[in-house]
């Protein structure tokens, strides 16, 4: 089973909606800063990687025409492009030559399982980079925890008892940091909270966009 790409009942695996996915980007910054902090790491270590969470989907931005271009994608067919938004986000973010390997690596490869069975490269183990392991479970859990056009989300107990059930995916030391993360602090990383403080970043934004602009 793979947690995080599923169906949509619109015959799509991903319904790209941009608001979504700049609350998805900041969720996912905000866990996986908080879960580097957790695990001892280095300050500067932790903000590129709350970087890498802002950014690691970026690549979706491409990939929206590959996918929406024609109603009649086969899913399969749709299954190849989604898989390839991990290394179109390096790529995009590569050329700008303003990014540290360290968050590159992180985000073309947030996508590996801990068992071999991810992508793009099916690294396993310690063969995965540190930042992309942290991003692994964050991102999952984030997904879990959002509503989605082709579900409601999971509430946070359920979110982690699934994975749980695909805990061959993650790096298990990063994983029980993660719980650990949640468990003591689970006001901070409610995604509703998250969600509420995302809108009120983005609603200041265009206000000061449509002040300047003015």
């Amino acid at each position: 089973m793979e947690l995080d790409n599923q169906t949509s009942g619109t015959g799509h695996i991903v319904d790209y909606n941009l608001e979504e996915e700049i609350f998805h980007g900041i969720y996912v910054s905000k866990l996986v800063y908080g879960l580097a902090q957790t695990l001892g790491l280095e300050e500067a270590v932790s903000k590129e990687l709350a970087v890498a969470g802002v950014l690691h989907d970026i690549g979706k931005l491409k990939l929206n025409r590959y996918i929406y271009e024609e109603n009649d994608t086969l899913v399969v067919e749709e299954i190849k492009y989604v898989r390839m938004h991990a290394k179109l986000s390096y790529e995009i973010l590569k050329d700008q030559n303003r990014y540290s390997d360290f968050i590159l690596e992180s985000i073309l490869h947030h996508h590996e399982n801990y068992d071999g069975s991810g992508y793009p490269d099916n690294l396993k183990a310690d063969a995965i980079p540190l930042g992309a392991k942290l991003l692994r479970v964050c991102d999952v859990y984030a997904a879990l925890t959002s509503d989605r056009p082709y579900r409601s989300s999971f509430d946070e107990n359920s979110a982690m008892e699934l994975m749980i059930d695909e805990v061959k995916n993650f790096d298990l030391r990063v994983f029980l940091a993660f719980q650990k993360m949640i468990h003591l602090d689970e006001e901070n990383f409610c995604p509703t909270r998250i969600k509420q403080d995302c809108k009120f970043q983005l609603n200041l934004q265009n206000m000061k966009t449509e002040q300047t602009l003015s």
